[in-house]
């Protein structure tokens, strides 16, 4: 039987529409994937026509030769088609279609071949309906792969319908997580997997909307311990995220003053004195 939702879920629910699931979520499949980065190219909300029609995330797999061994990428071909709904919304057999046509436009507009595409969807709940249509009325086979993960078999396009909520969190930790039902425990780990991994610059967007949707359980976690909630900024310096952003953007501003001098003809030796960078980060960097 499906939980029903508490007061704090629906207070959560009322303010979807104020928080920005989709950047987040495009954050969290790039951090899934990480370590296939240097292989997949990942476009967010990709604009098929001059119209408003968009594909929430395009990932194009940019050589052929790389085994993407990630459970939730297994079905992976050359181009790869993700549409993600918020944790209050869900996948309807209308969006579906709708997302199925976009496909068969985008193959059409690329010149894509149909063997080359892949369909994947992205929600917080079972997707009952949508699996009992796809079996009953289409007559495909509908199997769970590995926990969360519904392969769709009998379409030209691999297809695969993605539970978040029943990810692993030690193999899916950015897209678990990706909800508004986590608790304090829950968010902490995030932040130190994130400081762990040193994924400083790619998290700000995600931290915002997983801090924002759990606002109340938050509010009474903090209370509990008799401490304020804290800011998203506070967060962030406390687990040494804002102190790490500020250290890179002096070191970018030093290297623009280094490559400046270089070019204007001081010595290397001078302006690694003058700038305080080392000597062969000038260089690497510089391509001096």
């Amino acid at each position: 039987m499906e939980p029903t939702d508490t007061p704090e879920q629906t207070e959560n629910s009322a303010n979807d529409d104020k928080i920005a699931w989709h950047p987040a979520f495009f954050e969290a499949i790039q951090m899934e994937l990480d370590e296939y980065s240097h292989a997949l190219q990942f476009i967010s909300e990709y604009q098929l026509t001059t119209e408003p029609l968009r594909i929430d995330v395009v990932i194009i797999k940019k050589t052929s030769d790389v085994p993407i061994k990630k459970n939730i990428a297994a079905i992976f071909r050359r181009v790869n088609i993700l549409e993600y709904k918020s944790p209050d919304d869900h996948i309807s057999v209308k969006d579906f279609y709708l997302v199925y046509g976009y496909a068969c436009l985008y193959l059409n507009l690329n010149n894509i071949k149909v063997s080359e595409l892949t369909l994947t969807f992205v929600e917080s709940h079972y997707p009952r309906k949508l699996i009992d249509h796809l079996a009953k009325e289409r007559r495909f086979t509908v199997e769970e792969s590995g926990p969360g993960i519904y392969s769709v078999k009998g379409d030209v396009f691999p297809i695969q319908i993605i539970d978040s909520r029943r990810l692993s969190v030690d193999e899916n930790i950015w897209l678990k997580e990706l909800d508004n039902r986590l608790d304090a425990p829950q968010i902490r780990r995030i932040t130190t997997e994130i400081v762990r991994l040193g994924k400083d610059a790619r998290i700000k967007a995600y931290l915002d909307v997983i801090m924002r949707a759990n606002r109340q359980s938050l509010q009474e976690a903090f209370k509990m311990s008799g401490t304020a909630l804290p800011t998203l900024d506070e967060v962030l310096e406390e687990i040494g995220v804002t102190a790490r952003w500020e250290a890179k953007a002096e070191e970018r501003k030093a290297l623009e003053i280094a490559a400046n001098m270089l070019r204007n003809g001081f010595p290397v030796e001078q302006v690694a004195a003058l700038s305080g960078l080392d000597i062969e980060k000038i260089r690497t960097v510089t391509g001096t």
